[in-house]
């Protein structure tokens, strides 16, 4: 696809590519800000303020009222790293979004009475989210465990809900203009609109919006564990769940792309080794999956798995498992196929995302974020040969380095699900009997 790219005096990176194939447009603001951010005292902050973007800013007092009148929608997100805004609509109306997003860049209302609603709208999904549904306190549990001193050991929803009822109008101030200033944004254009077009009114809304002084990133790093981590926890769920993680790469480094695929070798797809040999091969699991922790800093390759039965017995055999797996690809180096499959499968999935304005947009602005070029997506994943995969899975599934996260059903209610334990290896049986 063609690129274009244009810095603004201000240091907004301005990326754009043409697609003829829709009439509509997409614009995608991404912000260099996220809960790595936050204060220890304030977390939850980053996605707080998605919210509060919404909130109306200098001149618009209704941002999603006005996007509508044009035909648009927009949503957000935030992430560890960054926060992310994105407007949709017809590009005959591009400039209205331009406007929108530029406006509240520029300057927000500070609302009190907006900041009121988004800080109660925040609470009730933390409350949701985390306290009044199953396993929601497991992200808090296996952070903590996962992480010591780095900001990544608190979920982006934050550490607990009284942070955010304590929030006010000065700490909004403050996140505002140390992050959120054109020199830290990128902002992505796909749809139907030509270069020209975009480079004129992205001048005219943008130009004058002042540069800030962001504020530094002045946390530690964290360091690797020097000896295998388990914590036990139990709650009103239905069965019990298991977390294995290891430490891994960043984003750009070789290896992250390495465990990207080990990922996929391992659980992407019914041809995936633990479809095969552990959900369809075994009766331990219910589900069974491996990502990765796409992080800018050293993350985690997690596997998470549900077992058909409760007790340390069965704990300790789905946990041999898995490990017999992660030892097959340390021994082992996976097969020319099975790596090529892996990558025509990361490259279809890529192909297909393309095929969609938004997707372009958001993935522009992630690739000049990181000062990649979009086009050379596959790069990295095809200079992955079976050693260096192998190199990988050795560096990375460390024992020494090991995290265990054990999420138990409470005692009060295991033996009645003990009981019901043979009827789901029953069905499990019955399952793979039926493929």
């Amino acid at each position: 696809m063609e690129i274009n790219r244009l810095t603004l005096p201000n240091g907004l990176r301005l990326v754009h590519c043409r697609d003829n194939a829709t009439a509509m447009v997409a614009v995608n603001t991404l912000y260099n800000v996220g809960a790595r951010d936050e204060r220890p005292d304030f977390t939850g902050m980053a996605h707080l303020f998605e919210h509060l973007m919404f909130g109306g800013s200098a001149n618009v007092a209704d941002f999603d009222g006005v996007l509508s009148a044009a035909g648009g929608m927009s949503n957000a997100w935030t992430s560890n790293d960054f926060t992310n805004f994105y407007d949709v609509l017809p590009a005959v109306n591009l400039e209205t979004a331009l406007y929108l997003e530029s406006d509240r860049m520029k300057r927000l209302a500070f609302s009190d009475k907006a900041l009121e609603v988004q800080r109660n709208v925040v609470v009730e999904e933390f409350k949701q989210m985390c306290l009044n549904r199953p396993y929601g306190d497991m992200e808090h549990a296996f952070r903590k465990l996962a992480y010591k001193v780095h900001p990544y050991r608190v979920p982006v929803i934050g550490e607990d809900f009284s942070h955010i009822e304590k929030v006010e109008q000065q700490q909004v101030k403050e996140w505002f203009h140390s992050h959120y200033a054109p020199n830290n944004a990128v902002l992505a254009v796909c749809g139907n609109v030509e270069w020209e077009r975009v480079r004129e009114l992205v001048e005219k809304w943008y130009g004058d919006i002042p540069r800030r002084d962001i504020a530094p990133r002045l946390y530690p790093a964290e360091p690797l564990p020097t000896e295998p981590r388990t914590h036990v926890m139990s709650g009103d769920v239905p069965q019990t769940a298991l977390t294995i993680a290891y430490p891994m790469a960043p984003y750009g480094h070789p290896e992250y792309f390495a465990a990207d695929l080990l990922s996929d070798v391992l659980a992407n797809g019914k041809s995936s080794r633990f479809y095969r040999r552990l959900l369809m091969g075994t009766d331990m699991f219910t589900e069974v999956d491996a990502a990765i922790q796409g992080c800018e800093e050293p993350g985690l390759f997690t596997i998470n798995a549900k077992l058909t039965a409760n007790g340390p017995e069965a704990e300790n055999a789905a946990i041999n498992a898995i490990e017999a797996e992660l030892a097959k690809l340390v021994d082992e180096p996976v097969s020319e196929v099975e790596l090529q499959r892996c990558i025509n499968r990361l490259e279809s999935s890529r192909t297909f995302a393309l095929l969609n304005y938004l997707s372009v947009a958001q993935t522009l602005a992630h690739a000049e974020m990181h000062g990649e070029d979009a086009n050379r997506f596959m790069e990295p994943y095809r200079a992955i040969t079976p050693a260096s995969l192998q190199s990988a899975a050795r560096n990375i599934f460390t024992p020494r380095h090991r995290l265990t996260l054990l999420y138990r059903p409470t005692s009060k209610k295991s033996e009645i699900r003990s009981q019901k334990s043979d009827e789901l290896r029953g069905e499990a049986r019955r399952f793979r009997r039926s493929q």
